[in-house]
């Protein structure tokens, strides 16, 4: 199994931050991660009336530009992302899906580069951590916790939580991810 992370941005790939969001997933899920270098760029995901784009737009962008090999992809982009029922959000992913994108635009803290580059690396794991059938934590210092604002990423740890490693483990132990009903607390 390998994770393509692919720099799907406006601005020129930061290969130190790229290579940060690389080693952060990598350690999280214990797997292979590959970036992936394509040159295209969505289009058709940025509306108008709200100058943002539309983070669904992205996750069906990327389907359909889907890098060869991947079993999951992480779209890292630095354009401002929404959801129509949120203002903006930091990224999204299908849960128990195959994509995944995440946005540096509103976790940039001027002057300080490593700061910014961990807030993107935290939710790049969180993100992923969706595809693999995770839910959000109630523990507000897993990586797995619900992120409103970013001073709630910079609470959280950049792994996952004792509880959601050992259900991500039970997934991949299982051959799959499985998103069990019962275990929702959200419904």
């Amino acid at each position: 199994m390998a994770i393509h992370l692919w720099w799907i941005g406006e601005a020129a790939r930061d290969e130190g931050t790229m290579g940060m969001v690389r080693t952060q997933v990598e350690g999280a899920f214990e797997t292979e991660v590959v970036e992936w270098t394509g040159a295209q760029r969505p289009s058709g995901t940025f509306d108008t009336r709200r100058a943002q784009h539309s983070s669904r737009g992205m996750l069906g962008w990327l389907h359909a530009t889907w890098p060869g090999g991947a079993t999951r992809v992480l779209g890292v982009t630095d354009v401002d992302l929404f959801m129509p029922v949120l203002t903006f959000v930091f990224g999204e992913a299908q849960l128990e899906g195959d994509a995944a994108v995440v946005s540096a635009a509103r976790l940039v803290e001027p002057g300080n580069q490593a700061l910014t580059v961990a807030r993107l690396a935290k939710e790049s794991v969180h993100e992923l951590g969706h595809t693999f059938g995770l839910l959000h934590c109630e523990s507000p210092r897993c990586v797995m916790a619900r992120s409103a604002s970013v001073r709630a990423v910079d609470t959280k740890q950049p792994r996952l939580c004792p509880a959601c490693r050992d259900k991500y483990r039970l997934f991949q132990q299982e051959g799959h991810h499985v998103y069990r009903e019962d275990q929702n607390p959200h419904r």
